[in-house]
């Protein structure tokens, strides 16, 4: 690890949802990640893939854990954007506080993209959660078609 990252705490919320000390709407799971909806979501159907390896960004995590999760952001954000009809994807992934990290775990941010639509800034305002269920059941049957 690079002498410039500090190092990982696992007392940071993604951590505790992980160890199901917090609870969240998961929309899907494997050995490798976890995806669960952003209750503050920028767009209909935002979520997050949370990787279960413990690494602060990308700067830390192993070169495994990024070949594990890479395939199933695409895997997932293509059952997005067939969930919701969306016209495009965003998928955002931020390295320390100057670069917008707020929470240090390694995650990414799926998120559909509509012609004509501005996404919400982040951390502005959160949806009922029984919209987060809808938007989840959503994506869970897009995956379910493949």
């Amino acid at each position: 690890m690079p002498a410039t990252t500090p190092a990982y705490e696992d007392d940071n919320v993604f951590a505790k949802i992980l160890k199901g000390e917090i609870p969240s709407e998961k929309l899907f799971e494997d050995e490798t990640a976890i995806a669960i909806m952003d209750v503050m979501p920028q767009s209909k159907g935002h979520f997050l893939i949370i990787p279960k390896a413990p690494s602060r960004n990308i700067l830390d995590a192993s070169d495994e854990t990024l070949q594990a999760v890479m395939p199933l952001v695409a895997r997932l954000a293509r059952a997005a954007k067939a969930a919701f009809s969306a016209d495009g994807v965003r998928i955002a992934q931020f390295n320390e506080e100057p670069a917008g990290q707020t929470v240090f775990h390694l995650h990414f941010h799926v998120i559909p993209v509509y012609a004509g639509v501005e996404l919400k800034r982040h951390a502005f305002g959160d949806v009922p959660m029984e919209t987060i269920k809808e938007h989840a059941e959503a994506i869970r049957a897009a995956l379910a078609k493949g």
